[in-house]
Parts: structure tokens; sequence; C-alpha cells
């Protein structure tokens, strides 16, 4: 049994700035071993611990999608000490990557439903890998519609612009981005908050089920929203990515409860929640 403690070996093999800010940063990396790629089987919605010796370790959400071979992504936000290291490092340089850890989204439940996906500032990676999951040509017959509202600050905080153009252009899934305000008169989106918007985009939740992931304050607006919109606990899955720590319930600083986030999350249906203490 492998130790949980001890990190995977990788190389940093690209760094891409998302945002105007330059304060959020996607990283790709590769297994130095081979084997270890396969050993790091993952499903969306898990996160992991970056590791940089010397300095310490940090919970991050996988941005990448397991169809998506050769390497694990991460979208980091520079907050603290150890994610402003990494986004000094550079393509090459070798650090440690520990998990899989937590759950992930209940998939087996949502085949042959219709996925409503709401996202908020930088937490929209383990969504974006959900997307990326879902789309896949061996994946996308499982599921119904697939609609996404999608929301940032401004457009220059917008994460995977690229992406998020390429999917406005398919006909198998349904883009709302928003941002909270603009100056800019070329932009062709919607502009409101994420809660507004959902209930304006979001029709029907029949046969449907929410997955959410954001800033607090995002999901404990949306939340309410989805529950007029007819979803019923159940079916609002609500990721909280913020109580990650350790990854592996030993700290004790991510429980909610007798809930450790970081093992028995992140992902837990609202109907869970509403049995839990109201600290999230």
């Amino acid at each position: 049994m492998k130790n949980a403690y001890l990190p995977y070996p990788v190389r940093i093999d690209k760094i891409t700035t998302e945002t105007v800010d330059r304060n959020l940063k996607t990283f790709r990396f590769v297994f130095l071993n081979p084997e270890d790629e396969e050993k790091f089987s993952y499903t969306p919605g898990q996160f992991a611990e970056l590791s940089i010796p010397g300095k310490g370790e940090i919970p991050i959400g996988i941005a990448s999608s397991p169809t998506e071979k050769g390497f694990v992504a991460f979208t980091v936000n520079k907050v603290g000490l150890v994610s402003s290291y990494l986004h000094n490092m550079q393509e090459g340089e070798i650090m440690g990557i520990r998990g899989p850890l937590g759950n992930w989204y209940p998939w087996e439940e949502m085949e042959g439903q219709n996925v409503v996906i709401v996202g908020g500032g930088f937490a929209f990676t383990t969504l974006r890998s959900s997307i990326v999951y879902m789309l896949d040509p061996q994946n996308r017959p499982k599921f119904k519609d697939i609609i996404v509202v999608y929301g940032a600050r401004n457009p220059g905080m917008l994460l995977y612009r690229d992406e998020l153009a390429a999917w406005e252009q398919r006909d198998d899934i349904h883009m709302h981005i928003t941002v909270d305000g603009t100056d800019d008169p070329d932009w062709k989106y919607n502009v409101g908050f994420v809660p507004s918007i959902t209930e304006a985009k979001i029709t029907s939740a029949e046969d449907a089920i929410a997955i959410v992931c954001g800033p607090p304050i995002m999901i404990k607006f949306t939340q309410p929203v989805l529950e007029k919109l007819g979803f019923p606990p159940e079916k609002i899955i609500l990721s909280l990515e913020m109580r990650m720590k350790c990854g592996i319930g030993i700290c004790g600083r991510c429980n909610i409860g007798d809930q450790y986030v970081c093992k028995d999350g992140p992902v837990f249906p609202l109907a869970k929640l509403k049995k839990m203490p109201p600290e999230y």
C-alpha cells in the first residue's frame, strides 16, 4: 500500500497564465515515473496536494480530466507562501503531487440526467474537469443536456477562455457566461451575479442534477435559487473546496460536525449538508 504522506515526483511541463492580474496560473505536470500516472487514478471532483520540498503543500482541485492522458493539471491562485513560490517556478522544475484525495461528483447517479453546472471564480477548476470528462466521445452519450453557468468578477478573470469559446460553438453543451460587471463595450455575454443568471437561464429541474462549486458567498445564494427552481436537496451537489486541508483527515482542521471535508468530501449533496452544522 502506498504511503499516503509520500508525493509522486512530477515535472512542470507547461504553465499558462489565465487571468489579467496574473494571479491565476494553470500548471500541467508530467509524472517522472510512468507507473505513477497509472497509480494516480482520479475522478472529476477530487483534489490533490501540491508539494514543494522545504516550503509545504497546498490542497488544489484537479482541473484536468482523466480522459486527458499524459499529464495532470491544476489551476493555482497566488495567495500564500506555497502558491507564491509555485508561481515563481519554471517549466522543467521538479516538485511533488500527493493524492488523489477526497470523493467526487456522483457520476453514476448523473448518467441519464440533464446536468446543470454552476461555477464561480477560480473554483471552476473541478468543473472544467467535469465538462471535459462529459464531452469526451465515449462519455457524452451517458448524459442528456449539459447546461453551464460560469461567472467571474470581470472578463479578465475568466479561466480557460479558449475552451469557453470552443464549448460555446458546440451544439451539445449550453454555455451561459457572466461577469459581475464590465466597461468593455464589446462584451457580448451576460452581466450579473451567478445566482441571478442561474435563475434566469435554468428553466427546469426535471430529470436534472446540479453540481456547484465556487466561493462560499456564491454557494450561499445559489443554493436557494436551485431549490426554488425545483431541484430537491439530494440533487444539488456542492463542493466545499475551501475547507480542504491535509487531505487525509488527520489535522482536524476541515471538520464540519463529524464529517471531514478532506476525507468524507469535498463533495456533498445538499440533503446531507442540511443535517450538518451550518459552518460551510
